[in-house]
């Protein structure tokens, strides 16, 4: 061999080598991002965007580059399983995430795992998914539906609540939030309701819970349905006579924003909450107080952890988009959870901790929301069992 024909395969070998790299380069990781962006839940689904967006650092996921892609499914579970089905059919997609309702997420999920894809969830986790139809390429970051209202019913209980009147939108994470509650209350049912996940008007359901006379309320009406129906409870006259304990979506920051004194002195329960004083949530807040001019609600901190949770699985497969090596490097939950300990059980649902929480008047006169202690520890989920992976 010459001095020439060695340099030019050498000069071939390194071309190639760098062609591969810019082509490595140039094709990241697509990931598809179904939410709802327009509606009374709208900015559920912005900071479900943004708390998203905000774990990627310089383009990347876990070392990883990424390329993420919205879609606004309006509420509308049939405009779920059409974007679902482009981001898989035409753009290639084989991780989803980002879905808000329980509606929707019903009529999306099977689609994609039964289509060899991945859905990572940051907030919707129907209790039918949770167990008997529990799937590999199904994992959930934020909660299994019941479990966060299953927090509301012990910490009802924990408060010495005897008699609930209890109210949730008639869809599948209304059930799912009715039966949590009571599965942990241990006290008296005084009525039960269920209303409509478009209504805007609860006169009937106040004068129900006023002619009940119970010891509290429970209500679970995520988005504006809450911020509705506090309104509407203030105007009613019921607050300063029966108490109200609900779970997170019931009582966000966004809500506390919007109804002000209408949430004064309400107790919740929640997995996470703005002033956790762990590393990962210092971290997750001083970057989300950097870049944007709200408070974020828990829907962002569990699309932030969903976010580390997919980049923890990339690091793991090396970038290799392999469903099942995803799969099992997502199981390892290797990533650090701004709500603390987290791991993934048997049937890829949170075990994790709940808490009381509490909208007080600060000295500044502003409703904040305030952790007050633990209400239950490593809590998994009641399907669990029930799950074959």
């Amino acid at each position: 061999m010459t001095l020439r024909t060695a340099l030019t395969g050498v000069t071939a070998g390194l071309a190639l080598a760098l062609a591969a790299s810019t082509a490595s380069a140039q094709a990241p990781v697509k990931i598809g991002l179904i939410t709802t962006l327009s509606g009374p839940g709208g900015y559920i689904g912005e900071d479900i965007r943004d708390g998203f967006k905000l774990a990627i650092k310089d383009g990347k996921l876990g070392g990883v580059p990424v390329e993420v892609i919205v879609e606004d499914d309006a509420l509308k579970p049939g405009q779920g399983k059409q974007i679902a089905e482009k981001f898989m059919k035409n753009d290639g997609i084989k991780i989803l995430t980002g879905i808000v309702f329980s509606n929707v997420a019903s009529a999306v999920v099977p689609d994609v795992v039964d289509g060899g894809a991945m859905y990572v969830s940051p907030n919707a986790a129907p209790s039918n998914f949770a167990g008997k139809e529990c799937h590999k390429n199904y994992f959930v970051v934020s909660w299994q539906n019941d479990s966060l209202h299953e927090s509301a019913g012990q910490n009802a209980t924990n408060l010495g609540y005897k008699k609930a009147f209890i109210l949730a939108p008639n869809y599948p994470a209304g059930k799912d939030a009715l039966t949590g509650f009571k599965r942990f209350f241990k006290g008296e049912i005084a009525g039960e309701i269920y209303t409509k996940l478009d209504q805007t008007d609860f006169a009937a359901e106040m004068a129900q819970i006023r002619a009940a006379n119970p010891d509290v309320v429970f209500q679970f009406h995520p988005g504006g349905l809450g911020i509705t129906f506090l309104r509407q409870y203030q105007q009613a006259g019921l607050k300063d006579k029966i108490p109200m304990v609900v779970a997170a979506p019931s009582l966000d920051a966004t809500t506390v924003s919007a109804v002000g004194d209408a949430a004064d002195g309400i107790n919740a329960s929640s997995h996470w909450n703005t002033d956790f004083d762990n590393p990962a949530n210092k971290e997750f807040m001083a970057a989300w107080n950097k870049s944007f001019n709200r408070v974020p609600t828990y829907y962002a901190s569990q699309s932030y952890d969903t976010a580390l949770a997919i980049g923890a699985a990339l690091k793991g497969t090396g970038g290799k988009v392999d469903v099942d090596a995803l799969g099992a490097a997502m199981r390892k939950a290797d990533f650090q959870s701004v709500r603390g300990k987290f791991k993934f059980g048997p049937n890829q649902h949170p075990v994790q901790d709940w808490f009381a929480v509490k909208a007080e008047k600060g000295a500044d006169g502003k409703i904040a929301i305030v952790t007050k202690g633990v209400i239950l520890k490593d809590h998994g989920d009641a399907y669990a069992a029930q799950c074959k992976l």
